[in-house]
């Protein structure tokens, strides 16, 4: 490298501290040089022979001329090792004494040049002032005139301005959301990157401890004591200490139940605090089963979402088609292209459904009766109100859950084979008859004349345990266990329908006129509620619906028994029929409320009463509420306080509670997406549900959060559209979600979502009672300041 009297060496610790030239010690980067004795390492050279760093270079030590040799520390390595050795006296004085340089003063003449005034030159274009004009932006579009004038004598005129909330007047505000907007996507077609996978190396070690097997056997018999022994053993100093003992712990023990409940479960109270290993309680939604079907699902949007009330594992769903207003205008040629049924569907065969319920129209909501499980009603897009009776097939869908507890019990093969009936089918032949489900036909549809004239958007059972005649006389039903229930749609009424006594119906053979079904269209509600303000033309299409408390019926005189009583000729209008004649051996209840919630399409909330009277056929609406900017979707009672209850529509939800008219006691921020379902939980009174068009589920927990959700998880890349939530056993609960694509996911609630905390009932109240005493100092507060105004 152009210094042959240079030769690099590598010196170890053990000879630096020999030699006393340590790094960062002895030398340094600023202090390099070592001058080291000849003798010295030629001592070394003897004493370690060739385990001494000197020994490659043995010769040049040998050869050189000189006493002491220099060793220089190369902190950069410059010569390849730590320290290089000099092998020449006069390369040793250039290092050590560098020649000092003489500097010579030189004088240095400035020459000045005589100053050149700048001559402009002429402007010579090369074609930029065209790149520069087309690149400038100019105002192409024809600007508009405007001519703002006022009267004179309006100049300088006093302004009056006064305040006014804006929630109580519609469109007052419009609130303009950034959105992403997928028209404006752009895809990218080429994109290079590089990826590089790089393992993760783990060293792990394990000792396991081998136990020799070895057979042992051990006999002992209990030890006899004689009675002297005995009453030596009694009377003993050991025994009188031990029984002292005893009975100072037994007086500490008394003391402490006095102060302590002995009888509290600890265990139990550890488990509401049971977190994960970051300190943060463990929430999530599990995915536990879903369900979809190619035939009867493609291109379908789940509208509703039932679990049998009776059988454990059995889900029904419905299922309707997104139409545009053409196909809207030809409901008949849809529904023969594309037919609608009610599926049911078993936890123990997710790929096949077990029943199926025909349908004259798309479903969009659909509930099982709570007195009798069998009975089925559905509300049709059309405005129509269909029935089913599933009684004949109720065996098969228990038996679809016995079979399964069978397979899942293989070693009990003894004892299942002499439980199960022989009438039993096999797993073969139930996959057999699973691959072609049943269709049940529905046994009474409502008359297209007297039904909604929209689409049923929700239905509600009535209990048989009291009714009502067309009088507003509420009465109580002792000795008929009648059924009834009601429904809404946008089309601005409420209808009672009255369901006379319902028979199993079949599917008559091919090639039979089925009869019963001219018979149903001549099923007619009982009662009609229009949602319309008098003198104007307001109307309140109602969406959802809830009623103040299920605790009433109407009653009709001359109720068929059976369907084949209404052969007889029905007269003109629907609702002269009305009578209260079979209330003359009932008791009037005069203490039941007929209050009503709806919700309606341009997300208006109404409170009402739908205590008819005698004159009229129209319920006037009390209170109206103008909070939401959507549809509402959801309008659901507390299963914990029946006087809370929850609305869902557009970007936000209010909770609100009855007689409480100054607004809602807790109303949401507007979200970035829309909320699109919701439901509360059936075990924790804080807790609830909200589906989102993202496909994400929000949990909100009220004790812990109110100005956001406390989790949210993600289950569908699409709009979520219904939410359903069932206890199957107090240890497993589930939550079933369906989504636009037609796929529901039944997701398993964890432990924490499930299980309330201790005394969460009564916190949970407390806080609705802070939140109503807030709004009414709120209200006080605004009505003294128009006083002062």
């Amino acid at each position: 490298i152009g210094h042959p009297e240079i030769f690099p060496l590598l010196l170890t610790t053990k000879t630096q501290e020999i030699f006393g030239c340590q790094i960062d010690e002895d030398v340094t980067e600023e202090n390099c040089f070592r001058l080291i004795k000849k003798e010295d390492i030629i001592q070394d050279l003897q004493t370690r022979a060739h385990i001494s760093d000197f020994y490659p270079l043995k010769k040049v030590v040998l050869e050189y001329p000189g006493e002491e040799l220099l060793i220089v520390f190369d902190a950069k390595f410059q010569y390849g090792q730590n320290f290089y050795i000099v092998a020449s006296e006069e390369a040793k004085e250039n290092l050590v004494k560098p020649p000092e340089t003489e500097e010579e003063d030189r004088e240095d003449t400035l020459e000045v040049d005589p100053f050149k005034p700048l001559v402009p030159r002429p402007w010579v274009s090369l074609g930029s002032e065209k790149e520069v004009e087309e690149e400038s932006v100019k105002d192409t579009g024809t600007k508009i005139r405007y001519k703002i004038s006022r009267v004179r004598r309006k100049f300088g005129a006093p302004i009056a301005f006064t305040d006014k909330n804006a929630s109580h007047e519609k469109d007052s505000y419009v609130e303009c959301t950034s959105y992403e907007d997928k028209t404006f996507s752009i895809q990218m077609l080429e994109r290079d990157v590089g990826v590089q996978a790089v393992p993760k190396i783990r060293e792990a070690s394990i000792q396991t401890k081998w136990t020799y097997p070895k057979n042992a056997a051990t006999q002992y018999f209990p030890r006899q004591l004689s009675k002297e022994e005995k009453a030596e053993s009694l009377s003993s100093e050991r025994m009188k200490q031990f029984l002292t003992s005893v009975h100072l712990r037994m007086e500490i023990a008394l003391q402490q139940n006095e102060i302590i409940n002995a009888f509290f479960d600890d265990w139990m109270a550890l488990g509401e605090d049971e977190s994960s290993s970051d300190g943060k309680p463990d929430v999530y939604l599990k995915a536990y089963q879903s369900f979809t079907d190619t035939q009867y699902l493609k291109d379908r949007t789940i509208s509703c979402v039932c679990c049998h009330p009776t059988i454990c594992g059995i889900i029904a769903v419905s299922a309707r088609k997104q139409l545009s207003y053409d196909e809207q205008v030809n409901l008949s040629s849809n529904s023969l292209l594309h037919p609608s049924v009610i599926l049911f569907w078993s936890f123990f065969d997710p790929i096949h459904p077990q029943l199926m319920l025909e349908c004259p129209e798309d479903i969009y909501c659909f509930q099982f009766s709570p007195g009798d499980p069998n009975i089925i009603a559905g509300g049709c897009i059309n405005g129509q109100v269909v029935l089913w009776n599933i009684s004949q097939h109720v065996k098969n869908l228990q038996n679809e859950k016995s079979v399964a507890d069978e397979i899942d019990n293989p070693d009990n093969e003894a004892t299942a084979a002499t439980e199960v009936s022989p009438g039993l089918p096999s797993l073969m032949q139930v996959q057999q008859s699973s691959t072609e489900p049943p269709l049940v036909t529905y046994c009474a549809v409502s008359s297209i004349e007297y039904s909604h004239k929209k689409s049923v958007t929700d239905i509600q059972w009535l209990p048989g345990n009291s009714e009502d005649n067309q009088k507003s006389g509420t009465s109580e039903n002792r000795g008929e266990n009648c059924l009834q229930l009601v429904t809404c749609s946008p089309d601005c009424s409420i209808l009672f329908w009255d369901i006379p006594a319902i028979e199993p119906h079949e599917k008559p053979p091919y090639g039979v006129p089925d009869t019963s079904k001219l018979l149903d269209l001549s099923w007619k509600p009982l009662i009609k509620i229009s949602l319309r303000e008098r003198d104007t033309s307001i109307e309140y299409g109602p969406i959802r619906i809830i009623l103040r408390e299920l605790h009433y019926r109407y009653k009709t005189s001359g109720r068929p028994k059976s369907l084949s009583a209404l052969k007889a000729p029905v007269k003109e209008s629907p609702y002269t029929e009305m009578s209260a004649s079979s209330s003359k051996n009932l008791e009037v209840l005069e203490n039941i409320s007929t209050n009503f919630f709806v919700g309606n399409e341009d997300g208006v909330i109404v409170y009402s009463d739908w205590k008819m009277k005698i004159d009229t056929n129209s319920a006037k609406p009390t209170q109206k509420y103008v909070l939401h900017t959507e549809t509402i979707n959801t309008l659901q009672r507390s299963p914990f306080f029946k006087d809370i209850f929850l609305s869902i529509g557009g970007q936000n939800f209010a909770i609100w509670k009855e007689e409480v008219t100054s607004g809602p006691i807790l109303q949401s921020s507007c979200s970035a997406g829309r909320y699109t379902a919701g439901q509360w939980s059936l075990t924790r009174p804080g807790v609830f549900f909200i589906g989102r068009d993202d496909g994400n589920i929000d949990i909100w927990d009220l004790l812990k959060k109110t100005h956001e959700p406390s989790h949210f998880q993600n289950i569908s890349k699409t709009v979520i559209t219904f939410i359903s939530p069932w206890i199957v056993s107090p240890e497993q609960h589930f939550l079933a979600v369906s989504d636009d694509l037609g796929v529901l996911h039944v997701l398993e609630v964890c432990q924490t979502l499930s299980h309330p905390s201790s005394n969460e009932h009564a916190n949970v109240l407390d806080y609705f009672e802070r939140e109503v005493k807030y709004l009414k100092f709120c209200e006080q507060e605004f009505q003294e300041y128009q006083k002062f105004q």
